[in-house]
């Protein structure tokens, strides 16, 4: 139920409830305290009563009591009074002849009055027997009293008194009800107004959350600007994807066209067999293209959530070393694999890891390594850094080229390769995935590609 309501709702029934349960507890302990308090008067008035008809039947030595008597007693009371007198041995004194039975089993102690409930005249009664001690010739001896009286006045005082405490506690509540509902709107203002701040924003308004909110709001507010944070960077991403895309793919696929064309109009077989295998040699430029794009995606995108695990990195770079100086045998390449440093477990990302590697390897197989060639490959665990080291023994990047070769789509000069300009820049956005950094170093023949990871 309290999942449908709103806030507002939510906070005035988890407020409000508790108040009316709490009430309704004080006004059952008032009720018992009314019954109670309305007994105990009540009572010391019989007993009052009780005293005051054995003094006046003494005085008057066994006579009736007067009307008078009788009516101011009702009268102060509220409701009639019965009694009887009986004197030693149980002899009849005055009185009435039928008083209301004590309980079973009950017997009431010399001197002391002794109170109970009980039916007379099919009315419910209120009954106290009072035994004393008479020195008195002709009562000589114990005296029993017995008074009672009908209990409606008694019941009326204690609803009377319940209900005065239930209007009491009602408007209480009520008013408690009203300053609750009135406080949440107020309490809840700001909320409101940065709910309305937010939704005045266009789509493309994912600025930072700068206006004042109080201490309960500014984690939501924190979390909030956090989420804008990713969301830009996360459009940012998309739209350069579809730039690069765009401007990359367009000069690529009008060649195939033309060269489609080109082939549709051959002049011989052989023309034809050229044309196409330019045709093809296109669409594998291309599909690597597509590739690499697909590839810097992949990375990027990953790099604004949280796949890092502790991972074991000597053996995932090895398995990966290891396939690659297997596709090189038929090319006499030497390739060696060197660890410095204590493995231990690294908490990364083992996909970046994985496409930053496949990378560095395809770089120097395009660029770097001729049949014959080296390539050394080093892990160094470091104590709060995990570095790789890729070492070929290639033409090398120019000095003025190191710090650039790292950017999309750019090729060196001299590159006649195919490629198409990605692979370094993939390696790049997976080091930074993990606090790191890409670097070209090294003075002496050929490049050394350096990946330092701190996370």
């Amino acid at each position: 139920m309290l999942r449908q309501l709103s806030l507002r709702g939510r906070l005035f029934l988890l407020l409000i409830l508790p108040l009316m349960a709490v009430a309704a507890a004080a006004s059952l302990a008032r009720y018992q305290a009314a019954i109670q308090l309305s007994r105990e008067l009540y009572d010391n008035t019989l007993l009052a009563v009780a005293l005051t008809i054995s003094r006046d039947v003494v005085i008057s030595e066994g006579d009736v009591l007067t009307e008078k008597l009788l009516e101011e007693l009702t009268s102060a009371l509220g409701d009639p009074v019965y009694y009887r007198i009986t004197g030693p041995s149980n002899s009849f004194v005055t009185g009435y002849s039928d008083p209301p039975e004590m309980p079973e089993g009950s017997r009431p102690s010399a001197g002391e009055p002794f109170f109970f409930d009980s039916v007379s005249l099919g009315k419910p009664v209120r009954a106290v027997v009072l035994q004393e001690f008479i020195s008195e010739p002709q009562f000589g001896g114990w005296v029993t009293v017995e008074v009672w009286q009908t209990v409606t006045q008694r019941y009326a005082l204690s609803r009377e008194l319940v209900i005065q405490s239930s209007l009491l506690l009602g408007s209480v509540i009520m008013t408690a009800a009203l300053i609750l509902w009135f406080g949440i709107q107020l309490g809840l203002k700001p909320l409101l107004d940065l709910r309305d701040a937010i939704g005045q924003r266009s789509p493309d308004d994912l600025r930072p959350i700068r206006r004042w909110v109080p201490p309960e709001l500014r984690p939501l507010v924190k979390t909030t600007n956090s989420l804008f944070e990713r969301l830009a960077r996360a459009f940012a991403l998309r739209d350069g994807f579809i730039s690069d895309a765009a401007h990359q793919m367009r000069n690529p696929v009008a060649a195939m066209q033309s060269q489609a064309e080109a082939a549709m109009s051959a002049p011989d077989e052989t023309e034809l067999r050229a044309r196409i295998a330019g045709l093809a040699q296109s669409a594998r430029d291309t599909g690597r293209l597509t590739s690499q794009l697909l590839s810097l995606e992949r990375v990027r995108g990953r790099s604004l959530k949280e796949f890092h695990r502790p991972v074991d990195m000597l053996t995932v770079v090895r398995e990966r070393v290891r396939a690659f100086a297997e596709a090189q045998l038929p090319r006499d390449v030497e390739v060696t694999f060197s660890v410095r440093g204590t493995p231990r477990p690294v908490d990364c990302d083992t996909i970046l890891i994985e496409e930053m590697v496949e990378n560095l390897l395809d770089n120097a197989a395009k660029y770097a390594l001729h049949p014959g060639g080296t390539l050394n490959v080093l892990v160094a665990f470091e104590p709060s850094s995990v570095s790789l080291q890729f070492e070929d023994d290639g033409p090398g990047v120019p000095f003025a080229q190191r710090e650039r070769i790292f950017d999309r789509f750019l090729r060196l000069g001299s590159d006649h390769s195919g490629g198409c300009g990605l692979g370094l820049a993939i390696v790049r956005d997976a080091a930074l995935a993990h606090d790191g950094e890409a670097r070209c170093v090294g003075d002496g023949p050929g490049a050394v590609f350096e990946v330092i990871l701190r996370r």
